[in-house]
């Protein structure tokens, strides 16, 4: 019968996070532990949410992804990928733009389903970055057309 994990340590998921070729760092600040680590280059964090019945575990956690924004956001790139993925959400926070996804034990999960948790966080954080890049460049084709169709109408 498959054991059933229904909350999580900070050193717990450390350890299926090394188990799956990452590396941790854990951190705390101002009392909270949180977990530093990186996929295809990118930084993310893991924070923990609800405290479980055991000390120093809890129910749910978040994967937290948070990118510093350069210059100006493309109106509407929060709100398209929100509306266009599921799983894990965009805001803006501040000058950041943040990705972050739930991850729920408190009934009980299976080790497997614990991972591909994982596997799915690390899919978005490429997907994450491949929309970012093909959003940029669409809002550039875009504006470019409006300029041309102003210069022309400007010529007319």
């Amino acid at each position: 019968m498959t054991q059933l994990i229904s909350h999580v340590s900070p050193q717990s998921l450390t350890d299926v996070l090394q188990a799956a070729g990452y590396r941790v760092n854990q951190t705390e600040q101002n009392g909270i532990v949180q977990l530093l680590s990186a996929s295809q280059g990118i930084g993310y964090a893991v924070r923990f949410g609800n405290p479980a019945a055991e000390q120093g575990s809890y129910v749910d956690f978040t994967f937290s992804c948070a990118l510093r924004v350069q210059g100006e956001l493309p109106v509407g790139v929060a709100e398209q990928w929100n509306a266009t993925r599921r799983f894990a959400r965009l805001s803006l926070q501040g000058e950041f733009l943040v990705m972050e996804m739930d991850v729920v034990l408190a009934a009980g999960v299976s080790n497997d389903h614990l991972r591909g948790n994982l596997e799915l966080w690390d899919r978005l954080l490429q997907e994450f970055i491949v929309y970012l890049r093909d959003f940029s460049q669409a809002a550039q084709a875009s504006a470019a057309k409006v300029a041309v169709a102003e210069q022309e109408e400007v010529a007319l």
